[in-house]
């Protein structure tokens, strides 16, 4: 490890004088890289830096050393024992078990049994008011319910049975079948239940923008591109699938042929979103008569765009929607049912089907390099050596899930050798930021073989990691600058996500990656993050939290980063963070944040304790030095007290987020490992500053 780290920082001069951006290294003149105190500490000790004297197979009469103890080796049973890696499930709302069933149906091949066990999944779902909400203890939502409803109807049910009546009523009660958003109605025109003229434009004509175009595909969100390159080819075809253009009438306030198409206009006169809805009207017209050797050479552009971005991934981008838009687009190109691109992309979908006793319900991906990455860092956080198998498995099995290609994020991205790690088992073109972050922090911690070449890894990733930084100053997940917020008035674009803007957490999270090999605020662009976090900090003192749910995430991810590269607890925006923090603890003395404070600022930081959220809160207080406040004690005794016996915790709620106000998801793992690595940190700064008095 010595050796290793030596070498290590050696090699880090070039890339610390790109970093810096003024040549002086460290930004102080002196031209080397300072050893920071992490390293250190790991170089005089030979060992990682939360190691303690614990042993995780010795009892003890501790209750943390005892939890820790349970939680440690629930975590190893969870672990895959062929090649170490960990993932678990990854739950999202009813809409993709309702997608399930109206894909079967677009391919005209229904499996009976796998249908009745979504049927089961989407009956127990059902909320008493008859919808279906998109996260756990949610109101009904319209999308949801009209997709479950239809799903329902092609599995056979009538509108008179009583829990369609309620369905029904509440469909109604939330303004119809046309108040659904535009993803639901373009699945529900290709079964003739609205008209094409409900659904905005998506000309497949689009890729032939050029690359760095203003509306090139490559200006949205990789998920959006994703997701809106195979629909607009299936869009271009406008198929109907022959289940009864009347299925779902009873769902429209009007009758069908009184339905009004036009989207109304803001009355301020020019703007962005009357421009848009101009555009939409004129694109729409030409869809009735497009120009036909253009639209020959779109289709033929598209279809190579998607069978390229499929090879080397887990389906389609890796992601549920863009799989079976796939399909979809496949279908209407008129491949066979066993063309190899087809078939691949149906092996994708169902390895996504999770069974649970005679129900099945749909992930929207799988999270297999996340899980990953955050179950070494809490392991070794709470006192399993780098050196140990467990870890070492983990740590090859990471390795090996590099990026060696250049994919979309190349066009914005300039650097000589691709890295980078995805989210899932495979997304070649889609390594992401939070990912690297989270995994570049987890390799740091293990100790591996000369020839695994981890040195090389790193600094290969470090360098992605660098270049990736946006213009801003802070980092989106996939992209660099991909922020023309004026794309987000485009009709198609009302899923609340079409872009991938810098983002506090993310930020947060490169951030202390940096700062655990040294780097600090005389860095250039890590002055420039800070800025950043500093100008999207909101007046209380917390961080919005994009990918998870919600400001405590978010306070947690950014808190965590400013403190690696040296920021000053004892600065005003800090301990206003972690006043925060302290004032949204419950009675229970655990942390919750309900879903609905993306709808509803006000309740930000408010809702049922969760071991996840807690951890999350447990994390950036011990960080801020908060070791000994009475609002961390009765957090750890909070996770103490609801651990199970075998080391588990219990978690209902959605504390993860897809799209903000429109997607929302479960980690079943979040549950165990955050909670792990707060005791297991808590233990460590603890024994610490007991040891230093």
């Amino acid at each position: 490890m010595r050796n290793f780290l030596l070498n290590l920082l050696e090699r880090f001069e070039t890339t610390v004088h790109k970093f810096n951006g003024n040549g002086n290294g460290n930004g102080n003149g002196n031209g080397k890289h300072p050893i920071p105190e992490l390293i250190k500490h790991e170089l005089s000790l030979e060992n990682t830096y939360f190691r303690t004297t614990a042993s995780t197979t010795q009892k003890t009469e501790n209750p943390l050393d005892d939890s820790i103890d349970r939680a440690q080796r629930y975590l190893i049973n969870q672990q895959n024992i062929t090649d170490g890696h960990w993932v678990g499930i990854l739950e999202a709302d009813t809409t993709l078990t309702s997608e399930y069933i109206m894909l079967m149906h677009f391919l005209n091949r229904v499996d009976y049994e796998k249908q009745g066990k979504a049927v089961a999944f989407l009956l127990k779902q059902q909320l008493t008011d008859g919808g279906w909400n998109i996260y756990y203890g949610g109101a009904s939502e319209i999308s949801a319910s009209v997709k479950a409803y239809f799903a329902l109807k092609l599995a056979g049910y009538s509108e008179n049975e009583s829990f369609m009546k309620k369905a029904k009523e509440c469909i109604l009660g939330m303004g119809g079948i046309m108040n659904a958003n535009c993803f639901t109605k373009i699945y529900l025109a290709m079964f003739g239940q609205v008209d094409w003229q409900a659904v905005p434009a998506v000309p497949v004509e689009m890729i032939l923008f050029p690359a760095g175009f203003y509306f090139s595909i490559y200006e949205i969100s990789y998920w959006s591109r994703c997701i809106v390159v195979p629909l607009s080819i299936a869009i271009a075809r406008k198929p109907h699938v022959t289940v009864g253009d009347d299925l779902l009438k009873e769902l429209y306030l009007v009758p069908r042929e009184d339905v009004v198409y036009r989207i109304e206009r803001d009355q301020d006169g020019f703007c962005w979103y009357n421009f848009f809805i101009d555009a939409d009207s004129i694109f729409r017209r030409y869809e009735q008569h497009p120009i036909k050797f253009i639209r020959r050479i779109a289709k033929k552009m598209a279809e190579k765009w998607l069978l390229e971005h499929m090879e080397k991934s887990g389906g389609l981008g890796a992601i549920w929607p863009a799989m079976i838009n796939s399909i979809f687009a496949m279908k209407c190109l008129d491949y066979p049912d066993d063309h190899p691109a087809l078939t691949a992309q149906m092996k994708e979908v169902e390895a996504l089907v999770i069974y649970e006793g005679d129900m099945l319900y749909l992930q929207p991906c799988v999270s297999p390099v996340w899980d990953t990455a955050w179950s070494i860092i809490a392991m070794n956080d709470s006192g399993i050596p780098g050196s140990h198998p467990v870890l070492q498995k983990a740590g090859k099995w990471l390795l090996s899930k590099e990026v060696r290609d250049f994919g979309d994020w190349k066009l914005k991205c300039k650097v000589e050798e691709p890295s980078g790690w995805y989210f899932q088992y495979a997304n070649e073109f889609y390594p992401d930021t939070d990912d690297t972050g989270a995994v570049l922090m987890a390799l740091q911690r293990v100790s591996l073989p000369e020839d695994m070449h981890k040195e090389k890894t790193l600094l290969r990733a470090l360098r992605w990691l660098q270049a990736m930084q946006c213009d801003d100053g802070g980092w989106g997940a996939f992209d660099r600058n991909n922020n023309k917020t004026i794309l987000n008035n485009i009709p198609f674009a009302d899923f609340n996500a079409l872009l991938d803007p810098s983002t506090s957490d993310v930020t947060g999270r490169c951030i202390e990656f940096f700062g655990r090999i040294g780097f600090n605020k005389t860095y250039l662009n890590i002055k420039k993050a800070v800025e950043f976090l500093k100008k999207e900090q909101d007046e209380d003192g917390s961080w919005f939290g994009r990918w998870g749910s919600n400001y405590i995430y978010g306070t947690w991810s950014v808190i965590s980063g400013l403190i690696a590269v040296g920021e000053d607890i004892n600065k005003a925006y800090i301990k206003k963070a972690i006043a925060w923090l302290k004032s949204v603890q419950n009675s229970d003395g655990g942390w919750g944040e309900t879903i609905k404070s993306y709808e509803d600022s006000a309740l930000k930081g408010i809702g049922k304790s969760t071991p996840s959220q807690t951890a999350w809160a447990l994390l950036t207080l011990i960080t801020a030095g908060e070791i000994k406040s009475s609002s961390t004690e009765r957090g750890i005794d909070f996770l103490l007290s609801t651990q199970k016996e075998d080391g588990s915790w219990d978690e209902r709620e959605f504390t993860a987020t897809g799209f903000p106000k429109v997607f929302y998801l479960k980690y079943h793992m979040y549950r165990n490992y955050f909670p792990l690595m707060a005791l297991g940190r808590y233990r460590h700064f603890t024994h610490k500053l007991a040891t230093s008095q």
